[in-house]
């Protein structure tokens, strides 16, 4: 019984802390419908980034404003690339993620693994102090559920003031933006920072739960954003009341759960990126199937009429 709990607040836990990750891919695929695949490349700069610092002797906490910043340059980058250079969007984010590679192996090397001993996030005095004796599964709960749901609210308040409603109106309507006399392109290389911000926030805490820093752990990493936001968004896209941010956020936990199940079913840890693939695909042609279907009832509605 024990073990089933642990295995559920660790895949909980698991959901939480790539829902930030989910947040940054929502502001560009669902707001700037901007193919983003920065992405892979901005995740493992914040664990880049994370490790360095901590095995370097930094305050654990420090590193999260840090690896906020590495992403947010990594975001300014590409959408110089893609506004100022006039690259396309898809390239744009393909020639960061590629550059990012070889900075990611000159900040961290290939693999970077953080000494036991080196306090991290959830292990440090002051989550100590006020979770007390509290277990480490349980502390990396409690942690990563106050950042996630505090980044959440600071989104929802974003969207709400000036520069988040003309975020919001360059994916859906870009004319009205610049009828506005304001610069498109200023506004999307903002949402690309704060994107690409958060991107690299998902990989530093990622870094502190798992202590270790990879070169190849941002690969595949848009897939699963993109996934997490589709999840959530078939599953409330009746409920106008849901926020984008709450779709994505339980979309990513959905989307954690799937991958635990499949591997209590016995599957091998080697085809968990084929599986991705299958239930972004399935994810993919029920939208499609459902948008189809929600068609053919208006039409049916308007020859009624």
């Amino acid at each position: 019984m024990n073990n089933l709990l642990d295995l559920l607040i660790s895949t909980l836990t698991q959901g939480l802390v790539y829902a930030l990750l989910s947040y940054g891919v929502y502001i560009t695929y669902k707001i700037l419908d901007f193919p983003d695949l920065t992405v892979d490349g901005s995740f493992p700069l914040g664990a880049a980034v994370t490790a360095v610092m901590m095995t370097s002797g930094f305050n654990a906490w420090l590193t999260l404003p840090a690896s906020l910043l590495a992403g947010a340059l990594a975001g300014l980058i590409t959408g110089i690339i893609h506004v100022r250079f006039k690259v396309r969007d898809l390239l744009a984010g393909i020639i960061t993620m590629t550059a990012l590679f070889s900075i990611n192996l000159q900040i961290a090397g290939s693999n970077l693994i953080v000494d036991r001993n080196t306090a991290t996030i959830f292990t440090s005095p002051v989550v100590e102090k006020i979770l007390g004796s509290t277990s480490l599964i349980t502390r990396k709960l409690v942690v990563s559920l106050i950042i996630v749901l505090l980044a959440k609210v600071v989104l929802d308040l974003y969207f709400k003031t000036k520069s988040g409603l003309l975020l919001r109106a360059v994916g859906d309507n870009s004319v009205l933006v610049t009828s506005l006399a304001k610069d498109k392109g200023t506004v999307k290389i903002i949402g690309l920072v704060i994107s690409n911000a958060l991107v690299a926030l998902s990989g530093s805490i990622v870094c502190h739960e798992q202590r270790a820093f990879s070169s190849t752990m941002g690969t595949g990493q848009v897939v699963f954003g993109l996934a997490t936001v589709i999840i959530g968004a078939t599953l409330f896209q009746k409920f106008d009341i849901i926020k984008g941010t709450t779709a994505a956020l339980i979309g990513s936990i959905a989307y954690k759960a799937v991958m635990q199940l499949a591997i209590s079913l016995g599957l091998p840890a080697n085809l968990l990126k084929l599986i991705t693939a299958v239930l972004f695909l399935a994810i993919l042609i029920f939208g499609n199937y459902q948008k189809k279907n929600a068609g053919r009832i208006i039409q049916k509605g308007s020859s009624h009429a």
